[in-house]
């Protein structure tokens, strides 16, 4: 038998002993063997990559906790019901019928969502100027700037919207400076406590979260495609339509982004300067988990709000790309 195994080429053998040829020749049984963990995979295990995701994977772990155990909470919730201080847990789907049946509901989450969008479009559209500034002109000041930039952030928020209240109210510094030059003959009423004002107020309040990501994408801008652009004949507008601008959207999108989707859920602004015309819909969610004791609507409208939202921010995304492909 040792003369018929030694008359096999050692490839054969080999192959024969990790179990590879599901096969027993005639006179000769073949023990099969587990085959070997591949090199590659041996090799990742021990690699710097993997010892690195394992150190980080416990913190990965909490935050993705606390990141969606809140969230999955307040799932819990919207399919519940309350009865005065307990909680029927019983599933329906009566709140969501709430949330999206009842006409002053619908109105609200219209309502934010349009001055949502027109904060996010006029905060970028006023910050971009800044940040192409401070990019292609702050020079050996940029740092300076963009210190300048965050000083009103070192401030409350609550402190920052009500300075607007004073600036915009029925005698407020708007109003003052406009009776001293003579444009007006008495106060105006319709500066304050509408939604023009929470547009204001949440611009000047998010201008420095949109001003720094625009900045960032300008900065990665190579300046060589502008003088090459210039070089072919266009003018300095030509070259910032057909390069600067489509080379800088990414940082556009962030802060597009990063200005809609806090808006919508913001209720401080509209409950401090906003008035009846203001009021959003995270004012009916907080009512609805404060004074009116109904957690599970309020979870509902939280949850309603937060998949349209993120529908509607996809939407921008896809469209400022379909944009970026466009102007390549």
């Amino acid at each position: 038998m040792n003369e018929a195994i030694a008359a096999f080429p050692v490839s054969t053998l080999d192959a024969l002993r990790e179990g590879t040829l599901m096969a027993v020749l005639p006179g000769i049984e073949v023990e099969h063997r587990p085959s070997a963990p591949p090199k590659s995979r041996t090799r990742w295990i021990a690699s710097e990559e993997a010892s690195g995701l394992a150190l980080i994977s416990p913190t990965l772990l909490y935050a993705l906790a606390l990141l969606f155990l809140p969230v999955l909470i307040v799932i819990a919730y919207s399919f519940w019901t309350q009865d005065y201080l307990t909680i029927d847990r019983t599933f329906t789907l009566q709140n969501y019928r709430t949330a999206l049946g009842e006409p002053i509901y619908q109105d609200l989450l219209l309502r934010s969502l349009v001055i949502s969008l027109v904060v996010s479009v006029v905060t970028v559209t006023v910050s971009y100027p800044i940040a192409w500034f401070i990019s292609f002109h702050g020079g050996v000041h940029k740092n300076l700037w963009l210190f300048l930039i965050t000083v009103p952030c070192w401030t409350s928020y609550l402190l920052r919207v009500m300075s607007w209240k004073v600036i915009l109210g029925y005698g407020g510094v708007m109003n003052t400076g406009l009776l001293s030059i003579g444009l007006i003959d008495k106060p105006l009423t319709t500066l304050l406590y509408n939604s023009n004002a929470v547009v204001i107020t949440l611009v000047h309040s998010w201008a420095a979260f949109a001003i720094l990501p625009i900045y960032v994408s300008l900065e990665k801008v190579d300046r060589s495609l502008i003088e090459a652009a210039h070089d072919l004949g266009d003018n300095k507008l030509m070259s910032f339509l057909r390069v600067t601008l489509p080379l800088s959207l990414p940082g556009v999108i962030s802060a597009f982004l990063i200005v809609m989707i806090p808006t919508v859920g913001d209720y401080v602004t509209p409950k401090l300067v906003g008035g009846k015309d203001g009021v959003m819909i995270a004012t009916a969610i907080q009512a609805q988990f404060g004074k009116g004791a109904n957690w599970p609507l309020g979870a509902a409208l939280s949850v309603t709000t937060m998949v349209v939202v993120s529908a509607m921010a996809g939407l921008v995304v896809l469209g400022l790309k379909l944009l970026v492909r466009v102007s390549k």
